[in-house]
């Protein structure tokens, strides 16, 4: 059986989460944080590197442990060494602010059940070197804080006419605050999931000629 953690290490390994198999546009996990937390970009941002940190952690530990840990028991030791790392994010993002923890509310103690992080933990780090793994998560991480801040942008600036806190639209501007609603980050993501698959489809076409 060809052992798949001697695979080299390639560019393909850290953006793999960045288009192709990004988290929230093509594989659609993690929606629940997506679309609860993304009413303005830094709550975005913030729940975005809080996951990276916790899949980038979780993943090296998983690798390093990957033969020590028995198969029976993977799965819950899985979980308990991802609530580790979620609750240093959690201590963490209390310390910083207590403004933005309020607004992250339980969604950063729930990154715990996230499919993306248990999934890269059992798909990808339990059966590759820890550098890999690290790499792989970092990748997966900033996909899933992209799509995050693509959302969150998008229905801060149109919902409250401003940028991370920052007003950038005239006086005049009346805010559609439907996108600052649970409403508005369907429709946000709506029209992200219509622009990645216009895209795919296209370069699939233009391959193909």
């Amino acid at each position: 059986m060809t052992d798949i953690s001697t695979e080299p290490l390639t560019w393909e390994t850290f953006a793999q989460g960045l288009w192709k198999d990004n988290p929230v546009f093509v594989m659609m996990l993690g929606l629940c944080p997506a679309l609860a937390v993304t009413n303005t970009a830094m709550n975005a941002l913030a729940m975005g590197l809080a996951t990276t940190f916790v899949l980038i952690c979780s993943g090296f530990l998983v690798s390093l442990l990957r033969k020590v840990i028995p198969k029976q028991v993977r799965i819950a030791s899985y979980i308990i060494i991802i609530a580790t790392f979620v609750t240093m994010a959690d201590y963490g993002i209390k310390a910083i602010s207590l403004d933005l923890y309020r607004a992250l509310g339980a969604f950063i103690q729930l990154i715990v059940v996230n499919c993306i992080i248990l999934g890269r933990a059992e798909a990808y780090a339990s059966k590759k070197t820890p550098l890999k793994a690290v790499v792989n998560g970092a990748g997966m991480g900033l996909g899933f804080t992209l799509a995050l801040l693509s959302l969150g942008v998008v229905r801060e600036v149109l919902g409250s006419g401003s940028l991370f806190g920052v007003m950038i639209m005239p006086e005049r501007f009346q805010p559609w605050s439907i996108f600052v609603l649970p409403p508005g980050g369907f429709f946000v993501l709506a029209g992200w999931l219509m622009l990645f698959s216009y895209l795919r489809k296209r370069r699939t076409h233009v391959e193909a000629v």
